[in-house]
């Protein structure tokens, strides 16, 4: 019997595993709210569905799999508030659920590294609503499901080169702060080797082997393109968006052994040097 993906919010992760799994047979249903998406979805093979009003009986009649990347407001979760009944009544025979939460559910811990098993303790109101949304989910009766907390996403049409290019990065220094961040194309593969060895109830973190510092990383991209390393700016001073200053609040080291031993992972970008010159090299 084929396979089934109901993709809740199908953007920039889901997409990368839809890459990985289309070629393999699989039927997959993602949701958008924008029509222009929707068609460019279709050319790539996925099934697109209208959020929130569209047809989503034949999905949720074939589904074997859902994944979750719709973030939560202050009402909590968006897919379960107008779905939840509909979600209890084919949790019990899916095979697998996917959840995309953040590594902001740890909060600040000054540094020092964190596992799955440090307690959520946001410090951001993104990080607490994540928290509220990943306990929703916990709470279907029967849902096969994997939490995925994804650390700062790169990938194509999304790194530090424009910015560097067009004179806008900057090196904000905070001191002690650290990041832990992940490649697109290795979120993928740690949910297609989720898919293909389900653990309900496992929670993972996606992140590559090398938590560093953001200043490092903006000028590492800008020696790659032979281009002046962008001055220091003193965090206390730097003219930042509340989202961007939000970031800042919370410094950790992601602990990612479990996708490597238990979901047998090979980091395909280990670090940010490695993805960020593998993005060059694919931008031509």
């Amino acid at each position: 019997m084929g396979k089934t993906l109901l993709s809740f919010g199908h953007g920039y992760s889901a997409q990368a595993l839809a890459k990985r799994l289309l070629p393999q047979g699989w039927v997959i249903y993602g949701t958008t709210r924008k029509a222009e998406k929707a068609e460019a979805l279709r050319d790539e093979g996925v099934i697109p569905v209208m959020w929130p009003d569209g047809d989503l009986s034949e999905a949720f009649a074939t589904a074997t799999h859902i994944l979750v990347s719709a973030g939560p407001d202050e009402e909590g979760d968006p897919v379960l508030a107008k779905l939840e009944p509909r979600i209890r009544e084919i949790a019990p025979r899916l095979e697998w659920a996917g959840y995309l939460s953040t590594t902001g559910v740890y909060g600040d811990h000054e540094g020092e590294w964190v596992d799955e098993s440090a307690p959520l303790t946001p410090a951001t109101k993104r990080g607490k609503l994540r928290v509220m949304a990943e306990t929703q989910w916990r709470d279907i009766d029967g849902l096969p499901l994997h939490v995925f907390r994804l650390a700062g996403i790169y990938g194509p049409g999304r790194g530090p080169f424009e910015k560097v290019r067009k004179g806008t990065a900057r090196r904000i220094i905070k001191e002690g702060q650290v990041f832990s961040r992940t490649h697109v194309e290795d979120i993928a593969q740690v949910l297609e080797a989720s898919i293909n060895r389900p653990n309900p109830g496992a929670a993972y973190n996606v992140c590559d082997n090398d938590p560093a510092p953001p200043q490092d990383v903006i000028a590492y991209a800008a020696e790659l393109l032979g281009l002046p390393v962008p001055p220091e700016v003193p965090f206390e001073e730097a003219e930042m968006s509340p989202m961007a200053r939000s970031f800042y609040a919370e410094s950790k080291k992601v602990d990612n052994r479990r996708i490597r031993e238990e979901l047998g992972v090979e980091l395909k970008y280990p670090d940010y040097r490695t993805g960020l010159k593998a993005l060059l090299a694919e931008a031509g």
